[in-house]
């Protein structure tokens, strides 16, 4: 039983105990029946009242709840509505009163959200339109009369961010080009002379409009500037190449050179200005000078010929190099040549330092192989001959790739010219091909003088002998010592020290180095007699490495060292 029901018992409890006090009152006072009964209708109406009224006013209340409950429930369905949620549900049974009291906390909450999003949208409203107004962009579409949704705000700050961001990037931007033109007008010592250069570089940088627009004219702004100052500074660059030429022609002094180098650098006005009064007075004085400038175009103009492995016809072809009659016109005719054989140089400059390079590699090459074939370098104490051996070794293997890569690198120009690529007069290919044909025939020429010298030389030996040698200091063996013995077909070879001997063999025989001693004093040489009876020459010593022998009418001409054969 529910406590509400025991006290109901109760008060009927204390009504039935109230009633049986009155009686037993009246009883003792002694009222009559009918007076009791009156009485007793009295209390019965009174209590009837009382309850009647209680009744009412709990009646009124709850038709008040009822009430509220359904101004509350129409409420909240309209702020459901209004700010996109879905419909509130009771869940579960309730009292009238909890479902009042729930819709009614339902309702605040609902006005609660709903004033903050309008709020929020107002703020966000705000904050668009001040951007808009910077960006010059047009404001955000969204209806200020309903109650935004939390996507329609979501998305609505996000585009405020967004806006944020492009107006920070717009304005470091502008920022930036509007230290670039206040630098560009500087240099060009410019002054801002139309209304947007004004409000650019005078103006408070908050209250410039960074549309997409002024953004796109600062821009055109800065490279019309830029432009402009390149101008100037090819022009200053210019002069000044100008003004270099001219003292090395003109042999200025150094000390008069100094007194304009504060004008050397920079391309403001004043200092293009100074330039031009700098070339001009030098102009004046080359006229003056007119045979020493010549000169010392020529100068230059022989070094580009070098430079472009011009031949002698090609050098003799520009005429005015050699004329004597230094006027205007011939000055304006080396002018002309120098200019373009400068830019000749330029454009086809990596192929001049390629043969340049080959150039020098070959002189290196054929200087090696010069010192190859000079017996003198044998007596090397400190180890220069390995060195030059590994550079020549080097040389020998990167010479030719060298010589490909010109190759490919010399068709290809000729593919795209349309023309020979010409060194000292000829093609380069064919002048490597003729400089390797030379080299050979040379060494050819060589070879047989040096087999022509020892022919004549061991014909000279055998009739009249060798002349005595002091041994050589390098010599570590004692005269006797006999050398390792080494057979070659049907030679032996002794090799006891540097100095070699070849001897013939003939039937099997072995004739050995004779030992070496000195001649009498004022005599010939001793000839020495073989076992078999016969008298032949004793064969001399040639230098460190070489041996001549006569074998059946023939002459053997060997030099060697440590495997290398000269």
């Amino acid at each position: 039983m529910r406590r509400s029901e025991v006290l109901a018992e109760e008060s009927i409890v204390c009504l039935q105990k109230a009633l049986n006090h009155l009686r037993e009152i009246w009883e003792l006072i002694g009222i009559p029946e009918d007076q009791r009964l009156q009485r007793t209708e009295v209390v019965k109406k009174h209590i009837k009242d009382l309850l009647d009224m209680m009744i009412a006013e709990e009646e009124s209340l709850k038709e008040r709840l009822i009430k509220s409950i359904s101004i509350c429930q129409k409420e909240l369905n309209t702020l459901c509505s209004e700010l996109h949620v879905e419909p509130f549900q009771e869940e579960g049974e309730t009292t009238i009163l909890q479902l009042e009291k729930d819709l009614r906390t339902q309702v605040e909450l609902m006005r609660k959200q709903k004033k903050e999003r309008k709020q929020e949208l107002k703020l966000l409203q705000e904050q668009d339109q001040e951007l808009c107004e910077i960006l010059c962009m047009p404001h955000y579409d969204i209806d200020s009369t309903s109650v935004p949704s939390l996507e329609e705000l979501s998305q609505f700050r996000q585009h405020v961010a967004t806006m944020r961001e492009t107006k920070a990037s717009r304005r470091e931007e502008f920022v930036n080009i509007k230290r670039q033109i206040i630098l560009c007008m500087e240099e060009l010592d410019h002054t801002p002379d139309t209304s947007f250069e004004r409000d650019v570089v005078c103006e408070d940088e908050d209250a410039f409009c960074l549309s997409l627009e002024n953004i796109a004219t600062l821009q055109k702004l800065l490279r019309q500037l830029e432009m402009r100052k390149s101008q100037n500074e090819a022009v200053c660059e210019g002069l000044r190449a100008q003004i270099r030429e001219l003292w090395d022609r003109l042999q200025i002094p150094a000390e008069e050179r100094e007194a304009v180098a504060t004008v050397m650098t920079g391309s403001k006005a004043k200092v293009r200005k100074a330039l031009q009064l700098e070339v001009d007075r030098l102009e004046e004085l080359k006229m003056q000078n007119m045979k020493k400038v010549i000169e010392a175009i020529r100068v230059e103009l022989a070094q580009y010929w070098d430079q472009c492995f011009y031949s002698q016809e090609q050098r003799q072809a520009f005429a005015p190099y050699y004329a004597e009659d230094y006027t205007e016109n011939l000055l304006q005719l080396h002018d002309a040549e120098i200019v373009r054989l400068r830019n000749y140089y330029e454009v086809h400059k990596e192929l001049f330092e390629g043969v340049q390079k080959w150039e020098e590699s070959w002189r290196l090459f054929l200087e090696f192989e010069r010192k190859a074939s000079d017996p003198s370098r044998f007596t090397n104490r400190g180890g220069n001959l390995l060195k030059e051996e590994k550079q020549r070794a080097k040389l020998q293997k990167t010479l030719p790739k060298l010589e490909e890569e010109l190759k490919a690198r010399i068709e290809m120009w000729e593919q795209e010219h349309s023309k020979a690529f010409v060194v000292n007069g000829q093609k380069f290919m064919e002048y490597v091909m003729e400089q390797w044909e030379m080299h050979r025939l040379e060494k050819e020429r060589a070879k047989q003088e040096r087999q022509l010298k020892n022919k004549k030389q061991t014909e000279t030996e055998m009739l009249y002998g060798s002349a005595p040698r002091t041994p050589n200091k390098r010599r570590g063996l004692a005269p006797n010592t006999p050398g390792k013995v080494r057979k070659l077909n049907t030679t032996t070879m002794s090799n006891a020290t540097a100095n070699s001997s070849i001897r013939p063999v003939f039937g099997g025989t072995v004739y050995r180095s004779p030992v070496s001693r000195l001649p009498p004093s004022g005599s010939k040489p001793v000839i020495t007699s073989t076992c078999s009876g016969k008298k032949t020459p004793r064969a001399g010593r040639h230098g460190a490495n070489k041996e001549n022998l006569e074998l059946n009418g023939s002459i053997l001409s060997a030099r060697t060292f440590k495997g290398f054969q000269i």
